[in-house]
């Protein structure tokens, strides 16, 4: 194992520093996340989508000493380039939307349907809550926390708000949930390592009646009764069942079944999330990154890193643009400078820093990490809101159930002036409508902003006639005392008229072919 070298020192003063984590500790418990990543990857990946039971105890492939090559790590690797380009502080879920159209080349389920989205103009949170029924609420953004979870290691508040930003690109409702709460616990599991103690922290970052927090809460029950974890297996999958399966609800209970069940074992913990089924190259995935920042990377045994070595395979993003790592040690090391520098410039106070002193963290600190008040803020965004950056303000519209339209029937947006730079004004808007296109109350609005208000005013909108797939509405924006207009186009879709992924009808015959088809496509870039 290569020597893990954090040489960016803290800034802050031990003396000044209530609750540390120890840089080599952090260190160590980094690396093993990203190594328990790609053990678990590796052993779920010939199961995926397989509904049955298994009964796998380890390896099953022929490895030739490097681990299969798995999506929920490859996205992670184009957030951390927008990281070292952008810096934490900067990065939005636009910014993250950009690098998704620009790196990633995984085109199926959601991530397919977020692609076209992001080019259509239905910017995040859009592009993960339209035309993506089936999927929404799928696997695909929890199983990409890890990296905000080592960025803001010990500080799990700041760790969903990039969770959200991240799964907001191709996910809504559940999918989002789901990602909150795993890089919660994965967040808080660098200076907590009780397992119930880290549930119960990713479940106030939740609502407490989403699907996410029921099917976790089915396997805690089931595991304080002392029933076996095949009975708890069966119990999420009976109440998941109206979901159907690649759901992150039924999915994320298996990775907390892998956890309990396991017993602090690592071997024992991906195997069992393995055998649950269905999404197993995810659900080992996340399972063996849990049990990796607890145990860290010497807390792995050698029987399950042997096999892998310690290098990192891609499939789903372009890698020549992307400076990926070449070995897990590298993208540990990558994310530790990442980490200080977002502990250095993040406008907001960190519950634990990292630092080079003995890692100290107070019960009070690790009480606090179960506070849910931040994480409400999240749960109230709508997924159908579409913001436009000017340079005074943010100007916010959402759209009733979403951007499409059809011919007469009304259509009802709200329209919000958020953070005004300018300490107040009016803030006039003219629409630009196509004939037999109605607004009321009129095509103009006018909204007075004062200092930090947020103003809201509610129009409707009665297309007429819609020759086109994506209509696009030009907005004519004029803040009282600036000479210029600034005119944005909104985007609506026409109802009907565009064909996703929700009619195709995925089976292990298809993922065979799919794994099959990958495999060879890395074969040729070998």
């Amino acid at each position: 194992m290569a020597e893990i070298r954090l040489e960016t020192r803290s800034r802050t003063p031990h003396s000044q520093v209530v609750n540390t984590l120890n840089l080599k500790e952090y260190g160590n418990k980094a690396l093993g996340c990203w190594t328990g990543k790609n053990i678990g990857g590796t052993l779920g990946a010939p199961f995926e989508s397989k509904k049955d039971m298994q009964d796998v105890t380890f390896y099953t492939q022929d490895l030739f000493g490097k681990p299969e090559p798995n999506d929920d790590l490859d996205l992670q690797l184009v957030w951390l380039q927008a990281l070292e380009d952008r810096g934490a502080k900067a990065l939005n879920e636009r910014i993250l939307a950009q690098y998704w159209v620009s790196y990633i080349t995984a085109p199926w389920a959601e991530y397919g349907v977020c692609k076209a989205n992001i080019r259509a103009g239905l910017l995040p949170p859009l592009s993960g809550s339209c035309n993506n029924a089936k999927w929404k609420n799928s696997n695909g953004a929890w199983i990409r926390s890890e990296i905000w979870a080592c960025l803001f290691p010990g500080n799990p508040d700041l760790a969903i708000r990039y969770s959200y930003m991240d799964s907001c690109v191709d996910h809504s409702g559940e999918g989002i949930y789901a990602s909150m709460f795993v890089a919660a616990l994965e967040s808080a599991a660098f200076v907590v390592d009780d397992l119930d103690t880290l549930i119960k922290i990713g479940l106030s970052k939740i609502p407490e009646d989403c699907r996410v927090a029921r099917s976790v809460k089915i396997v805690c029950d089931h595991f304080a009764r002392g029933e076996d974890y095949k009975a708890a297996r069966a119990a999420v999958v009976e109440d998941s069942k109206d979901l159907g399966w690649f759901q992150a609800p039924g999915n994320v209970a298996f990775v907390i079944i892998g956890l309990l069940y396991g017993r602090g074992d690592f071997g024992q913990a991906v195997c069992l999330a393995t055998n649950c089924g269905d999404d197993t190259d995810c659900t080992a995935a996340t399972a063996g990154a849990i049990m990796g920042i607890l145990l860290g990377r010497s807390g792995i045994p050698e029987k399950w890193t042997q096999p892998i070595g310690e290098t990192i395979q891609t499939i789903a993003i372009n890698a020549v643009p992307v400076k990926t790592p070449k070995t897990l040690s590298e993208l540990t090391n990558r994310v530790a400078t990442a980490a200080m520098a977002a502990q250095a410039f993040n406008p907001d106070p960190l519950i634990v820093r990292l630092g080079d002193g003995p890692t100290h963290v107070d019960d009070g600190t690790i009480k606090a990490l179960s506070d849910g008040e931040v994480a409400k803020g999240y749960w109230a965004k709508s997924p159908y809101e579409l913001t436009f950056d000017l340079p005074y303000m943010a100007f916010s519209l959402i759209y009733e159930n979403g951007p499409e339209i059809v011919e007469g029937e009304a259509k009802k947006l709200s329209l919000i002036a958020r953070h005004p730079l300018h300490p107040e004004g009016m803030l006039t808007l003219d629409w630009d409508l196509p004939d037999g296109w109605q607004m009321s109350p009129c095509r103009q609005q006018q909204l007075y902003n004062y200092r930090d208000l947020n103003l809201k005013l509610e129009i409707t909108l009665t297309p007429g006639k819609v020759d086109s797939a994506m209509v696009y509405l030009p907005l004519t924006i004029r803040l009282m005392g600036r000479g210029y207009p600034i005119t944005v186009n909104v985007p609506f879709q026409c109802k009907g008229a565009t064909g996703f992924w929700e009619n195709y009808q995925w089976s292990e015959e298809c993922f065979e072919r799919m794994r099959f088809e990958q495999l060879r496509e890395l074969v040729k870039v070998v």
